[in-house]
């Protein structure tokens, strides 16, 4: 299965180099499958611009946090250890970096000559932790099944426990609503709604949520149900909604959307964003895994 060959991927020396092309595959076809919007999106460079050495760090940072849980609680084999984890969350960094250089220089976004080091390690380094969220779930997900007989055990065996749940959620959320956040559509729809708009955006958001969770029978929903059903609905949903919103916020903050407008603006484009980002967030921690 994909987890196995992640793990054998770490604690193997002696992999065949056929394998090891395969796994590279999957985890540049996942890296470019999620993350090619925002690497067409003049937004994101911008941000990459202007970004200070400060905020390039935090994002390196807490991107590979995501990783380490990812990789921790949905990506590779639960026995795994965390040396191994680690150690496969700075590869699929590396990855990540790689491509988003060779990406933007094929799109000219890059020109060696003309521009300065500091402009393009930012632009590189924006680019490149949205890559590497995708080059991890491209390694794990894309795979196809090698013993489908312990299938159902093996991942009994590793469903994440409910911080296991919200790091899922995080990168679910960060996948599908990333996309969008730096784009003007976001401010746009904010400024343009009544207040009534985002009232029903919101209840869109927890809609979407609960329908995914607990009502949709995706692959992963129905061992997720317990005697107290009304009890699990309503935190797994209320859970899945503020980490949306949290997700949300901060890509808004990182991409300045929150500069010189009113906090009624900013509430509004979290809202709004939130509608994307609950979508990822319920169906990344059930279905990225």
């Amino acid at each position: 299965m994909a987890d196995k060959a992640k793990e054998q991927k770490i604690t193997s020396n002696s992999r065949p180099l056929r394998q090891s092309l395969k796994e590279y595959a999957r985890g540049i076809t996942g890296g470019l499958l999620f993350s090619f919007p925002l690497l067409y999106t003049m937004e994101v460079w911008w941000a990459g611009f202007i970004a200070s050495p400060l905020n390039l760090l935090v994002l390196v940072l807490v991107t590979y946090l995501l990783l380490l849980g990812y990789n921790r609680y949905a990506g590779m084999h639960p026995s795994v250890s965390w040396r191994s984890v680690m150690v496969d969350s700075v590869e699929e960094m590396g990855i990540g970096l790689v491509l988003s250089f060779c990406v933007l220089f094929v799109l000219n976004r890059i020109q060696l000559q003309d521009m300065a080091l500091a402009e393009i390690m930012g632009k590189v380094i924006v680019e490149a932790m949205a890559v590497s969220i995708g080059v991890s779930i491209g390694t794990a997900q894309l795979g196809e099944s090698e013993d489908e007989e312990g299938e159902d055990e093996l991942e009994h065996e590793k469903e994440p426990l409910r911080f296991g749940m919200v790091v899922l959620a995080v990168c679910g959320a960060i996948v599908i609503g990333g996309n969008v956040a730096p784009t003007e559509e976001v401010l746009m729809l904010a400024v343009e709604a009544q207040p009534y708009h985002v009232l029903l955006m919101a209840v869109l958001s927890l809609l979407l949520s609960m329908v995914v969770v607990y009502f949709s029978d995706f692959r992963g929903t129905s061992g997720r149900r317990s005697g107290n059903l009304f009890f699990d609905l309503t935190l797994d949903t209320c859970l899945t909604y503020l980490i949306a919103l949290a997700v949300s916020a901060a890509a808004l903050w990182f991409f300045g959307r929150f500069s010189g407008v009113s906090f009624w603006v900013a509430f509004s484009q979290t809202i709004v964003l939130g509608v994307l980002s609950s979508l990822g967030a319920s169906a990344g921690r059930l279905l990225i895994k």
